[in-house]
């Protein structure tokens, strides 16, 4: 009899030394968490067709990333998806991004809305670089302006230039600002 349960009782001690070890390896550690965050952004930073009229947002919640946001292209979208899938430590990733209709009416009011922010005197400074900090999304007519700027004013500035902007429905402004 005693034999019998010793076996049971070895493999018992091993699913609870188990168990433990695996739900470890469900969250993975601060500092690899903050590495995981910091290479989504560069990929995502350095997709080739990554432009002003695109926004990309993502959520890195252990080692499963969730991508967010609207763009222009359809291959950006599987192209997001993936270079985070090739990202070391992410298992899953969950892609929620929408790709824009076509609409030639959208695409001028893209470039309207361009000039309207970017070549204003005040706000030129954020045309500088590759990377725009003030992303224009434009869908049926309607435009929101997500990203960052520097103060309160660049952010209201902005939104009034986009609402000056001929031919738009409405102008949603959720610019961040971000103090240098």
């Amino acid at each position: 009899m005693k034999r019998r349960l010793l076996p049971v009782a070895l493999s018992l001690l091993a699913l609870t030394t188990m168990g433990p070890a695996q739900d470890q390896r469900d969250q993975p550690s601060a500092k690899a968490q903050e590495r995981i965050t910091k290479e989504v952004r560069h990929e995502l930073l350095m997709l080739p067709y990554f432009g002003v009229f695109d926004y990309i947002a993502y959520k890195v919640d252990g080692y499963n990333v969730t991508l967010f946001g609207q763009v222009v292209r359809p291959t950006l979208k599987s192209d997001a998806e993936n270079v985070v899938k090739r990202i070391e430590g992410v298992e899953k990733v969950d892609n929620q991004i929408e790709v824009l209709p076509p609409s030639p009416m959208d695409d001028r009011l893209r470039q309207r809305l361009f000039r309207a922010i970017y070549q204003y005197a005040p706000l030129q400074k954020y045309e500088l670089g590759v990377q725009k900090p003030i992303r224009i999304i434009v869908k049926s007519g309607r435009a929101t302006l997500e990203g960052v700027v520097d103060s309160d004013s660049d952010k209201n500035l902005a939104g009034i230039r986009a609402n000056g902007v001929s031919g738009v429905f409405s102008v949603t402004n959720n610019l961040q600002v971000v103090k240098p």
